[in-house]
């Protein structure tokens, strides 16, 4: 089969950027700088101390700051050639600059840390990520960032909690490559990789020690130690690394290295002994490689040049081979390209569900309008698909659909593989729930195969949810649905509420989605069969989580009866809305487990119940009217009284999380439900792994932790401050 590669500027035109990354970044000055810095290791190589010492700069501030006054503008030169300050040498002067300038970061995935001391109420643990930054002096300096333990829609100027780590001479010229990668360890003691590349073309490997982290920094120390120098200075800088740990086999790392003549080199990493093996040295492009990114678990490597060209391959047997890209879907073909403009590609990067790959690339501005285009327009990005990726060259599974479209049946094969993939590895709640590339790409899908969607989705509820080896019918799956519903984590749930909303319901309002929650159940008899199926599965889905949210509810109010009032820290769970929730679940038709719980919350927490907002009357905060408990998304007053008339009737909206009226300050939003919070939801909504036999004693400590990110309650997404539709707001869904 013959290889394709992808390139949109294919006029012959002359590339401009045929200089590697080291030369790129340089300058006539920068020269110098090299040399300076590279004297400046020699010294400190012979014995001189690691850090300069400048030599003290006495101004009179009497004289020169009035001069400066006076002078306007005209004092710079005077300054300069005054003899009272002292001029610096080139050393100094190269050494101060490489020392202020930053080339490459790269943050580190999430660290979270047990605390040494957890009580019953506080399960405290340390979250933080790690920055690193390298500059032209070869340092690195390593900050760790704290993760916040709240976060609130009204105070959302808080300022992170940085700290320095430490300072380490990496190399002995500039760091222009950092990646990051976890090492598969004991969870409670997670320990990091770090591989950095220089100009000089030198790669090292850098491990740090959990113990080594959380230890205050102390000067001219770093908790990173060098577990090997695999690739040894030369001629040929390192433009860009892409370090991963597959899950498929935790204890190994894949480390791909760009170099600046084209070529680009993988490693493969056994933790078990420390070896590093050379897979092997590929030439991929014709000037420097300056994006390389795996994907689909280590599987796929996608590199881009400034040849602009981005080329596939595939890992397989400790082998890389060049594969072709894939083409694009079917609601996407025959449209019209973007035009011959692009000049380079500066970087690609995979998205969440390594099903699209997004790319930046420059625009040749001897092909843009000199007056309007070049001037406004620098660079654009680019998004390809990657969903009919091969990734499995042994793979022989076998799709029961007819090719439609002109897609061969092997290709359809890829497609469902891929979004069958992608689905599984949002099942561990680890992960966030970011989910726009699979929506996209279904939603796409679905304009031409609509049929095919609707199989798939079927086979990942019977594989996923049912734990069936193969696709059951609709009826089948539905009746197992509300039998295993018990038995389903969280996380399950909220897939399958985005995946109906977002995909099979999108051309329903999400109002009147939700309005369905106190419908009795009933459906539109003029909706199809396959809409009601998924109306169907909703329903029962979101009643299920409603049910846990209740339950945890209960259950920290009679944890909370336990609980000294000095014992109850900020940043914890405290149950609102009980008074709501007890009504809730005498009109709806739950689990008899729940009532009894609903009772027995009552009255352990009677003796507190007022000082967390136990509130049975509400007031309209409009008219001051009282609003009677209808359902759990809105409420209507009952309009306010004048002369013996009763007025307007205000339609107020319900919180997601307390089924309490939601007050007129800033509430949370879900792009996808549209329902709205005014506090988060508790944590261990989102890790449950089936339906507690007992909440008090399943969530004891823990129930009373708020999650640590805003996320829906229904849906699993991070929440986020309702925007007016004209304006941008993120969407993850």
């Amino acid at each position: 089969m013959e290889l394709k590669r992808k390139r949109l500027h294919t006029s012959g035109m002359i590339n401009k950027s045929s200089k590697t990354s080291g030369e790129k970044s340089s300058s006539p000055t920068n020269s110098n700088d090299i040399e300076s810095t590279s004297d400046t290791n020699a010294e400190q190589e012979q014995g001189s101390p690691r850090a300069q010492e400048f030599p003290p700069v006495n101004v009179n501030e009497d004289e020169s700051f009035q001069k400066v006054s006076r002078s306007h503008g005209r004092s710079t030169r005077k300054k300069i050639e005054s003899p009272t300050l002292p001029l610096i040498s080139a050393v100094q002067y190269a050494s101060r600059s490489a020392m202020l300038s930053s080339l490459v970061i790269a943050w580190s995935p999430l660290l979270q840390f047990p605390s040494e001391s957890c009580s019953q109420v506080q399960n405290n643990a340390t979250c933080f990520s790690l920055l690193a930054i390298g500059g032209k002096s070869g340092k690195i300096s390593c900050w760790k960032v704290h993760a916040q333990e709240c976060y609130s829609i009204e105070h959302g100027n808080v300022s992170p909690d940085a700290m320095v780590v430490g300072i380490f001479q990496a190399h002995s010229s500039w760091v222009t490559a950092i990646g990051w990668a976890l090492l598969a360890t004991d969870s409670s003691h997670p320990q990091v990789l770090l591989s950095t590349g220089s100009s000089n073309g030198s790669v090292k490997i850098w491990l740090a020690h959990s113990s080594e982290l959380l230890k205050s920094p102390e000067f001219n120390s770093s908790p990173f130690i060098l577990l090997k120098e695999i690739i040894n200075p030369d001629s040929i800088p390192v433009s860009v690394l892409s370090l991963t740990t597959p899950v498929r086999s935790p204890h190994r790392q894949l480390l791909a290295v760009g170099k600046g003549s084209g070529y680009f080199e993988v490693w493969i990493h056994e933790q078990h002994n420390c070896n590093f093996e050379r897979i092997g040295s590929y030439e991929a492009h014709d000037h420097a490689v300056t994006g390389l990114a795996w994907a689909f678990d280590g599987c796929c490597l996608y590199s881009c040049s400034e040849d602009n060209f981005v080329r596939s391959w595939m890992f397989h047997g400790n082998t890389l081979f060049e594969v072709p890209i894939p083409s694009t879907i079917p609601s996407q073909r025959g449209l019209i390209d973007v035009p011959n403009v692009f000049h380079s590609c500066f970087g690609l990067a995979v998205s969440p569900g390594n099903l699209v790959i997004a790319m930046v690339r420059s625009f040749d501005s001897y092909v843009l309008n000199p007056m309007y285009q070049a001037r406004s327009q620098k660079a654009a990005v680019e998004f390809l698909w990657t969903v009919g990726q091969r990734s499995d060259i042994s793979s022989s599974e076998k799709l029961n659909c007819e090719a439609f479209s002109g897609v061969s049946k092997e290709e359809l094969a890829w497609w469902k593989s891929n979004i069958l993939w992608s689905l599984r590895q949002y099942e561990c709640f680890v992960k966030p729930l970011v989910m726009w590339d699979i929506i996209a790409a279904l939603l796409a899908i679905n304009q031409s195969a609509p049929h095919f969607v609707d199989d798939l989705l079927i086979e990942w509820l019977s594989t996923s949810f049912m734990e069936s080896c193969s696709k059951l019918s609709r009826e089948k799956v539905l009746a197992d649905f509300s039998r295993r519903l018990s038995k389903l984590t969280s996380r399950h749930l909220h897939l399958l509420n985005v995946i109906c909303r977002r995909v099979i319901l999108s051309e329903v309002k999400a109002d009147d989605i939700n309005s369905n929650e106190h419908d009795h159940g009933t459906t539109c008899e003029n909706q199809e069969e396959q809409v009601r199926f998924w109306m169907d599965l909703l329903s029962t889905s979101e009643r299920e989580l409603r049910e846990r949210l209740v339950g945890v509810n209960f259950a920290c109010s009679r944890l909370i009866s336990h609980v000294e009032a000095n014992k109850s820290p900020s940043g914890y769970w405290y149950p609102s809305g009980l008074a709501q929730m007890e009504q809730w679940v005498g009109r709806a038709q739950v689990r008899d487990q729940l009532r009894l719980r609903a009772s027995q919350a009552h009255l352990y927490g009677k003796s507190r119940l007022d000082s967390y907002d136990h509130v049975k009357e509400e007031k309209c905060p409009y008219c001051s009217a009282s609003v009677p408990f209808e359902s759990p998304e809105v409420a209507y007053c009952q309009g306010a009284n004048s002369n013996g008339n009763v007025g307007q009737r205000h339609k107020l909206v319900r919180c997601a999380v307390s089924m309490q009226i939601c007050p007129t300050t800033p509430l949370w939003f879900c792009i996808c439900c549209h329902r709205q919070a005014s506090k988060p939801a508790p944590e261990p909504l989102f890790t449950m792994v089936e339906y507690p036999e007992n909440f008090f004693a399943s969530s004891a400590g823990s129930s009373l932790r708020v999650a640590s990110k805003p996320l829906c309650p229904f849906c699993g997404i991070l929440l986020q401050r309702h925007q007016p539709e004209f304006l941008l707001s993120t969407a993850p869904v």
